[in-house]
């Protein structure tokens, strides 16, 4: 037992539960450390205040005065609760948050110092970061990069330092972030929905879209994590055979939550009221040490940011635990993976949730504009969309028995669907009176009554509607939610600003009223985007002939569906919205593409490796063991020792069987691997890597699993999923 999976085994089972003593009530430690509206309220001067708040829901610049003020007033708070360093915390193309800390500590010469941080240091800094993706924007010797204040995300206190929300640009003035264009993004789509508004409230002067993510994770023993070395280097085992008991009894979901994970949970939701996150809900997942915690809904750009962090919180409030936290989609083989639902809504200035329906006609008639618009949206942009959630990782859960196919498709319940048949009946033109009547009365007036809890019944469906709001269920764990709330904000706000431009034109020149045009529109809408709409199984291949037929993608992997992201018709649409440029399209796409080629080739290093220096290695020391016990059976049985030696004959063939099997195919993947290295275009790099390295994975993997099994578990040397899955 003189193996290092022994020893991480027994360590783990040595942990005992850290005990979390709450620090308060919840609403009294609910954003301690953030300098929210409260602490500016108390810290800035009755104008200062004005003039922040005013940027943060008018978008209006900040005076240089104010600034100086603010920072001076944040330095201060900030110094009271042991602060010494503060950054710009920011989000660049690498999926992980970045920051470099400075301190407020000056020298004032003869020995004097002081803490200081003014309105400069506040708004923006000059971090380089050139080795961050820039997709060919910007190269080395020019590889300035700004960071930039954005007010409307609070700082916050993390650990002993202050950490300001910046956008990430490059000296020419193209993100480098995620940050950057969903603030574009929101902004198009605020700007699109109020002029929609218009026509059912003309008071309306402002629409948020808002954000609720799910997020789920396993929770593995850090001890026996560290004697993985494919989950230290890639986030999820390259290997392992399934244990005799997973998943299927789920008697884990919604089960009693383990102590050790209960104790994490508690202290990581103290650290997340702290900083404001408004974590609310906990539970175990189906597969086992499968666990999801999800918040209130919040303003889709803070939201992303509390993910950002959440994601980062959850890695070090583990460690204190003796838990490694595993947020690949898929870390496992066998049993469910891990996404990240996005829940998405757009809500007014005056409170009204415009995909919520109403107790009257004309709030119905809101909520089916917006609810058929975003459904047009996604039916004119799906490849798109699905872009936004392509990644090596996600590719491993998309359309595995737990998680959406990759065929974006559109999901709204039996009521809704006969709502929309209704609507699609309507006159063309001017309306009759018993028409209206008829619509007002028996079919928009009657959708709180029938719509009920007839929604969210589909779980194979990456995109539902789910009674107030749309889960895009596609998202995955691991992902930034900036990059997929990016493209459904923009299609979203594109919609809506063709909406009107119909609308208005059917009011002007063919003399309809409001009521009669936005049904004449909608009525189109509906019948162009039926497309989209599917009630079924997602999983099943009559779905993917039916989608075929319809005309509906279905990219299944990264290098296939990322080609949307850089079509015309994408760049044109960044473009108009003002949400990207077609220079940071095109980086993008670049940064992902290689990001792909560079997950692929890390793994199969790693896969290589373990198989020809774990797992060849034990499977020949067993194999002596049987040779060395068939030696013995021939000296003791002499002419007869092969019918005695049979299972041991057999056992060593086969064994010889799967090394053989690992060496060719490793050495075919190496060999694949150095090929597709050759090539310089990116695209082509990543489809080599998908469709000639990628496969071999599969054929390693089968033979080491196979030789799991028949090699002594005494002398096995990496740690066994049974272990990792079961180990407490």
């Amino acid at each position: 037992m003189a193996t290092l999976r022994f020893h991480a085994v027994k360590k783990s089972m040595s942990y005992i539960p850290i005990s979390v003593s709450p620090k308060g009530r919840r609403s009294d430690i609910f954003g301690a450390h953030v300098f929210n509206e409260n602490m500016m309220r108390q810290h800035l001067t009755k104008d200062a205040f004005k003039n922040v708040t005013n940027a943060i829901k008018n978008g209006r610049k900040i005076d240089r005065s104010v600034a100086d003020q603010v920072a001076s007033s944040m330095k201060d708070w900030a110094l009271t609760k042991g602060v010494t360093h503060y950054t710009h915390w920011f989000q660049p193309l690498t999926g992980a948050t970045a920051e470099k800390h400075d301190a407020f500590f000056e020298t004032l010469g003869d020995g004097m110092s002081i803490e200081k941080f003014d309105g400069n240091q506040l708004v923006q800094q000059e971090p380089d970061a050139s080795s961050f993706p820039s997709g060919g924007i910007r190269n080395t010797f020019e590889a300035r990069g700004y960071t930039a204040w954005d007010p409307s995300s609070p700082a916050f206190i993390y650990g002993t330092t202050l950490c300001i929300p910046t956008i990430f640009v490059a000296y020419t003035g193209e993100a480098l972030d995620y940050k950057t264009p969903l603030l574009r993004a929101l902004n198009a789509v605020d700007k699109a929905a109020t002029d929609v508004c218009k026509y059912f409230d003309k008071n309306i002067k402002k629409v948020t879209s808002s954000l609720g993510w799910e997020q789920e994770y396993f929770l593995i023993d850090k001890s026996l994590a560290a004697s993985r070395p494919d989950i230290i280097l890639t986030g999820r085992t390259m290997l392992g055979h399934a244990p005799a008991k997973g998943q299927q009894l789920d008697d884990h979901y919604f089960g009693s939550i383990p102590n050790r994970a209960l104790n994490f949970m508690r202290d990581l939701e103290d650290e997340c009221m702290l900083l404001g996150i408004p974590v609310k809900t906990r539970h175990n997942e189906v597969a086992p040490n499968q666990f999801e915690l999800a918040p209130i809904f919040e303003e889709a750009n803070l939201a992303v940011d509390h993910n950002s962090l959440l994601m980062d919180i959850m890695g070090r409030v583990a460690s204190k635990h003796h838990f490694k936290v595993l947020l690949h989609e898929k870390p496992f083989a066998g049993i469910n993976g891990s996404g990240k639902h996005n829940n998405w809504s757009l809500s007014t200035d005056s409170g009204v949730n415009l995909l919520k329906p109403g107790k009257t006609p004309m709030s119905n008639l809101q909520f089916l504009t917006f609810f058929i618009n975003t459904i047009k949206a996604v039916h004119e942009h799906e490849e798109l969309l699905r872009a936004a959630i392509a990644s090596a990782s996600n590719d491993h859960r998309l359309g595995a028995n737990e998680a959406p196919p990759a065929i974006l498709s559109v999901f709204i319940g039996s009521q809704l669907t006969k709502v929309l048949e209704e609507l699609e009946g309507v006159t063309k033109g001017k309306l009759s009176p018993e028409e209206k009547t008829e619509l007002k009365l028996n079919v928009i007036g009657k959708i709180p009554d029938v719509l009920l809890d007839n929604t969210d019944r589909n779980r194979t469906s990456p995109f539902a509607f789910t009674g107030n709001k749309f889960e895009f269920r596609a998202v995955g764990s691991m992902a930034n939610c900036g990059n997929p709330m990016t493209v459904l904000n923009t299609i979203v706000a594109k919609q809506l600003k063709d909406f009107k431009i119909e609308v208005d034109k059917l009011i002007d020149k063919k003399d309809l009223k409001k009521d009669e045009a936005i049904f004449n529109v909608l009525r189109e809408y509906i019948k162009a985007s039926k497309n989209i709409l599917f009630e079924g199984n997602g999983y099943s291949e009559a779905w993917e002939k039916e989608a075929k037929k319809r005309g509906l993608s279905n990219n299944k992997t990264t290098p296939e569906a990322l080609k949307a992201k850089i079509s015309e018709k994408t760049i044109a649409l960044f473009e108009e919205m003002e949400v990207m440029s077609a220079i940071e399209t095109k980086a993008r796409y670049e940064i992902e593409i290689e990001a792909y080629s560079m997950h692929i080739q890390i793994e199969g290093r790693v896969l290589g490796d373990i198989a020809r220096n774990h797992i060849v290695p034990t499977a020949v020391k067993y194999q002596n063991v049987l040779i060395e016990n068939v030696k013995g059976l021939k000296t003791i049985f002499e002419g007869n020792f092969k019918n005695i030696a049979s299972e041991q004959i057999g056992l060593i063939e086969s064994i010889s069987k799967h090394i053989e099997g690992i060496n060719t195919n490793v050495t075919k993947m190496i060999a694949a691997r150095k090929k597709a290295n050759s090539i310089e275009n990116p695209e082509e790099k990543a489809l080599a890597y998908c469709h000639k390295v990628k496969p071999l994975f599969d054929d390693i993997r089968y033979h080491c699993d196979k030789l799991e099994l028949l090699v002594d578990d005494e002398i096995w040397p990496l740690t066994k999923y049974r272990e990792l899955l079961f180990t407490r």
